[in-house]
């Protein structure tokens, strides 16, 4: 008896409205988690954004992946035996009150109605009963009889299919919650908690990938991506689980034909297709088919999408610039995308792992005016709200190709770096860009490599290599002595301004300008220290300037006259030669062509529930509809013999038409049980 208790509470408990509502509570929070936290995103990102304290609690929380955790599946389960049993539980009694009409309403209960009225009626019991059936039936009612002895009780109702809307949209909640636990992962969550399937990581060859890291083609839900360079072809498909990967057999083979990319005046992309050939494995049979972005399509219970593009293996051609001094010349490479090359030259140890390349980079180029020179208007936009035009200038422009790249020592430690291979017009000059980064996480910093008159590089590095050569420092502190000095100095005097010349190129070379500041700092007062600052930073730009002189002599090219540009030149080398002593490698490679080879990513997705989804969205549809708009009416009529009639209205919600519905009714019936005598 005990037990029968204890599982009815927890049948009424089960099926009660507070506990599917507290369910899709919990449910709303998890959206709203899912909604905020990137999911399936690589585990990295997700350390380098909370840290290395909560990113453990929130990995055991399964926030990473809130809509395949095991909690959230467990919470859809409970919603639909929730929603189930509240169906189960109010069918019978909804069904029952659809098709009862109410027609042994006693005369007080009608009484008790908020609209009820009392009329006299001046016709016979059985002309006003047969008239008012009429007027019932005309204006949509069905209505049953119940004669009693000194009266008869016509019950009427329009509108019972209201209460179809509730079975409508619970049934949705039902149906939508099995179609997210179909496409939930459930069974591969069951499978690698028995141990039956195991994560991989992606350095590795798709054919080196044990079979218990793969799923089979019989597998009813997935999602993943498929990588496929032009002219290649593939059959399995990427699924990013926690911090590592499955790979998922597909039943067919996609083939990439062709890849289109249209860009806008600006260098964004506008449109971007892949023809695709797709060969069943069994059958063989082959069709056809272009997919871009909202045009997907499906073959054999797989939906494929158009999703993103990457680079699919391109060929750079490279030059290297040697940055270790001396008078090495440079040294050409090709690399491809993906692949590692080792460097031999000249004494270097080194693997370049070529990352990525872009052939288009989008950039915003516009120049930030100051407050005073944008005008009153201008100021007055940064207080604009989200609606407005956004105060910032924009200027999207491409600025060309660039290559990302790690270079690895001998000791497997790697620096990462991204140089463009067209110069790029900044404050009024033009430069190569090229930066560096030791952490993966962390932005680039970049350093900006001087152009010349003839639009080349060139000059910085030739001014750079004699600069950084400790064996023509006191040729270069000679010249630039003699140019400032000229021969009115004295021996002494001239002395002592080579050797502080040669001082300042020595200190350079070794730190660049933090090590002159060090030096100011160590040996100079601090009221003098900015004085004793720009005399240095003359000594080094005269300094520059005479290393140039003798570069252009030692690669036989003529003199070169004094002017603005060069001037600029010049400091612009000094900051950059500065940077490059701080860059973490040994040579700079600059890119000079390339042979893009294209690469589309389409993901793929199994999803037996999206087509009970869908009937669920449509339930839920109708079944709101039938509740808002269909609107139940109960219209009692009690025509009593002693020439008196009782009309009652009733409704299943309250609402401003109500009482003008029955006004008309009433005033209907008042007329039509006391017609006007004849004349």
């Amino acid at each position: 008896m005990r037990h029968r208790s204890t599982s009815r509470a927890l049948y009424e408990l089960l099926s009660s409205m507070r506990f599917a509502i507290s369910l899709l509570t919990l449910l709303g929070v998890a959206s709203i988690i899912g909604t905020v936290v990137k999911q399936n995103e690589p585990y990295n990102n997700y350390l380098n954004q909370f840290g290395p304290f909560w990113f453990p609690i929130f990995e055991k929380l399964g926030l990473y992946s809130v809509y395949n955790s095991f909690w959230f599946l467990t919470i859809l389960g409970f919603l639909v035996l929730s929603t189930s049993a509240c169906i189960v539980r109010q069918a019978r009694p909804m069904v029952k009150d659809m098709k009862g009409f109410r027609e042994h309403a006693r005369e007080s209960s009608l009484a008790s109605f908020a609209h009820q009225a009392r009329l006299p009626v001046s016709r016979p019991a059985a002309e006003a009963r047969a008239a008012t059936l009429a007027y019932l039936t005309a204006n949509g009612f069905t209505t049953r009889e119940n004669t009693r002895e000194d009266s008869v009780l016509l019950a009427a109702k329009q509108g019972s299919w209201t209460r179809v809307g509730y079975f409508l949209a619970h049934g949705a909640i039902v149906l939508i919650c099995i179609g997210g636990l179909l496409d939930g992962n459930l069974p591969l969550k069951i499978q690698m908690a028995l141990g039956g399937k195991q994560l991989t990581t992606g350095n590795q060859l798709i054919a080196q990938i044990p079979p218990e890291s793969r799923l089979g083609v019989d597998n009813w839900s997935f999602r993943g991506n498929v990588f496929i360079p032009e002219g290649k072809s593939a059959n399995t498909a990427v699924l990013n689980v926690q911090d590592g990967i499955l790979l998922q057999d597909l039943p067919f083979t996609v083939s990439l034909r062709k890849f289109h990319l249209e860009h806008y005046e600006s260098g964004m992309p506008k449109r971007f297709a892949s023809d695709i050939l797709i060969t069943d494995n069994a059958s063989g049979k082959s069709v056809e088919k272009t997919i871009e972005v909202n045009k997907p399509f499906e073959f054999a219970g797989v939906m494929m999408y158009q999703a993103s593009f990457e680079d699919g293996g391109s060929r750079l051609r490279l030059l290297g610039h040697d940055l270790r001094g001396g008078s090495r010349p440079p040294f050409p490479a090709e690399a491809v995308v993906g692949e590692a090359v080792a460097l031999k030259e000249a004494g270097l140890d080194y693997t370049l792992e070529l990352g990525s390349f872009r052939a288009f980079n989008i950039e915003n180029m516009a120049v930030d005016k100051p407050e005073a020179e944008a005008g009153s208007l201008a100021r007055l936009d940064k207080h604009l709200g989200s609606g407005a035009r956004s105060p910032a200038d924009k200027d999207m422009q491409n600025v060309g190709p660039s290559i990302q790249y790690k270079l690895r020592d001998s000791a497997g430690q790697a620096r990462e770096y991204q140089n463009f291979m067209q110069p790029i017009l900044q404050d009024g000059a033009w430069y190569l860009l090229t930066g560096m980064r030791n952490d993966p996480s962390a932005p680039f910093r970049f350093m900006r490599i001087p152009m010349d008159d003839d639009g080349r590089p060139d000059s910085w590095f030739a001014i750079r290599r004699v600069l950084l050569d400790t064996a023509r420092h006191p040729e270069i502190a000679r010249r630039f002595t003699a140019t400032a000095l000229g021969a009115e100095a004295g021996p002494e005097v001239l002395g002592r301004m080579q050797e502080t010349t040669a001082r300042t190129l020595e200190l350079f070379a070794k730190g660049g300008f933090e090590s002159l500041g060090k030096f100011i700092e160590s040996t100079i007062p601090e009221a003098e220290r900015d004085k004793a600052a720009d005399v240095f930073i003359k000594i080094l730009e005269g300094s520059a300037w005479e290393a140039w002189k003798m570069a252009r002599t030692d690669a036989g090219q003529p003199a070169i006259a004094p002017a603005a540009q060069h001037a600029r030149l010049l400091r612009d080398t000094l900051n950059a030669t500065n940077d490059s002593l701080h860059y973490g490698a040994p040579v700079y490679f600059q890119p000079t062509g390339f042979d893009e080879v294209r690469a589309t990513v389409l993901q793929v997705t199994r999803s037996p529930g999206k087509p009970i989804v869908y009937l669920g969205s449509l339930f839920l549809v109708l079944g709101v509809f039938a509740m808002l708009y269909i609107r139940e009416r109960r219209l009692f009529v009690l025509i009593k013999d002693s020439g008196e009639a009782l009309v009652a209205l009733s409704s299943n919600r309250k609402s401003m038409d109500v009482d003008e519905s029955f006004r008309r009714h009433r005033d209907a019936l008042a007329t039509l049980l006391n017609p006007a005598p004849r004349p």
